[in-house]
């Protein structure tokens, strides 16, 4: 059986209605189920999930009240473990340097507090953060990975 790319990526909210007009509102990502669970144990479990494209899915699950799940962990992910904002993050494809800078001022117009455009060297980038304190990234591919990507050293700080 031949792999197919990611089927989804489940992560967590706090909130969940701020989370949809993040990802809905903003972003511009389609709800495509969007279910409540009455746990047996106790509590509700609500998931949403949104079409990203390519058949792939972000999920997001919002527990309440949840016998064993505390209401205040990080949602965002880096900071209970200690490591730097951007360490776990998401990044979204985009097809052209121009709609990857027509991203950047969508959310610019929103609101959003977006990097400017970073060289990656193999690609281009945006980041942000979503409600959740996920970092988000859109990159743009600007050319083919090839032989000198392997043993590649830059020199750049971590960003926090």
């Amino acid at each position: 059986m031949a792999d197919q790319g990611f089927s989804h990526v489940g992560v967590s909210t706090h909130d969940m209605d701020a989370t949809i007009r993040f990802y809905e509102g903003i972003l511009g990502l389609r709800r495509v189920v969007d279910s409540l669970t009455r746990l047996k144990s106790g509590g509700t479990l609500r998931e949403v999930y949104f079409d990203i494209g390519d058949g792939q899915v972000i999920v997001f699950m919002e527990p309440r009240s949840v016998p064993g799940i505390a209401s205040d962990y990080d949602t965002g992910i880096n900071e209970a473990l200690g490591v730097p904002r951007g360490m776990y993050h998401y990044a979204f494809k985009v097809g052209s340097l121009e709609a990857l800078e027509a991203r950047r001022q969508d959310l610019r117009r929103h609101g959003v507090d977006v990097s400017a455009i970073i060289d990656l060297g193999h690609a281009r980038s945006i980041f942000l953060f979503d409600p959740n304190g996920i970092q988000l990234e859109y990159c743009c591919q600007t050319r083919p990975f090839d032989e000198t990507d392997l043993h590649r050293v830059v020199d750049a700080e971590i960003a926090r």
